[in-house]
């Protein structure tokens, strides 16, 4: 009982092929079902074969003489490893090596497997051959479409944007002065204006706003007393027999002074040459005389 674990659910076993083509995550089934995990897979260096570790859950139980089965797993993919149960005999125990089988063209698969890796190795080197070839070619082409006209082009552009550079680095230069008056000029505008805006902080601007909008407010409070009749002037604009009693009033004052300027005698009593002037008002054809 020494190293075994009597509490663990699955139990331990071991086999051994003379191909490794499985890897720790390969299943371990049984009719199809899996039933179990790899553990270890181990290199023997004196037998020369791979050894293998696997769990196997402590309700299935199989013979001794079973046979541990290397399979492809198909579609899937990569292979797996399967219990062919034997009829009768030992039950297999904890620690067991169970001997193995590989399926039938497994080895002849494996083996063409190798000889794909290296066809497809050849093939590699082959496509890398002809690329270092093309890219020589086009390394070497001198048309249009070649590396090199290409890096010309390229070294052109960049002694043109050099040049560029060199003007505009002179066009500076040149005017230097112009641009420094220009930026002192600058400078002189936004202290202006930062001193015109502490200036304008100062002001006592909503006050003013709010004096302008009381103001506004009695001037419509004394337009709607006009509009409505109030006062001398407000019955002077609404009550038209008074703008008309107004108006014969100035007309006749009109002609009272016309008539005093044309016969002052009617109203002072001076005769120069004794005689009284009897004659009635008479309008003139001009009223301004």
């Amino acid at each position: 009982m020494k190293g075994i674990n009597i509490f663990q659910s699955k139990n331990e076993f071991y086999t051994e092929f003379d191909y490794n083509a499985l890897t720790p995550a390969s299943p371990v089934t049984i009719k199809g079902n899996n039933v179990g995990k790899i553990n270890d897979i181990k290199y023997d260096f004196e037998t020369g074969k791979t050894r293998v570790a696997f769990t196997i859950d402590k309700n299935l139980q199989f013979s001794k003489d079973s046979k541990m089965r290397l399979y492809e797993l198909g579609i899937m993919g990569g292979n797996g490893m399967a219990i062919i149960p034997a009829k009768g005999g030992t039950p297999a125990k904890n620690g067991d090596f169970i001997a193995s089988e590989v399926e039938e063209g497994l080895v002849k698969s494996l083996t063409s497997n190798f000889s794909g890796l290296s066809s497809g190795l050849d093939e590699t080197l082959e496509s890398a051959d002809s690329l270092l070839v093309n890219l020589n070619k086009l390394v070497e082409d001198d048309s249009e479409k070649g590396l090199k006209n290409a890096i010309g082009e390229l070294n052109t552009t960049i002694k043109s944007f050099q040049t560029l550079s060199y003007s505009f680095n002179s066009l500076i230069a040149k005017n230097d002065a112009t641009l420094t008056s220009m930026l002192s000029n600058f400078d002189k505008v936004s202290k202006d204006l930062g001193a015109l805006t502490e200036d304008l902080k100062d002001v006592e601007i909503s006050k003013t706003v709010k004096t302008l909008d009381q103001t506004l407010l009695e001037v419509n409070t004394l337009l709607a007393g006009l509009d409505q009749g109030e006062g001398t002037l407000g019955k002077l604009l609404t009550d038209e027999e008074l703008y008309n009693n107004l108006e014969v009033a100035s007309q006749q004052l009109q002609e009272l002074l016309q008539d005093f300027k044309l016969n002052p005698s009617r109203y002072i009593k001076v005769s120069v040459f004794g005689k009284n002037n009897k004659e009635g008002y008479i309008k003139p054809e001009d009223e301004r005389q």
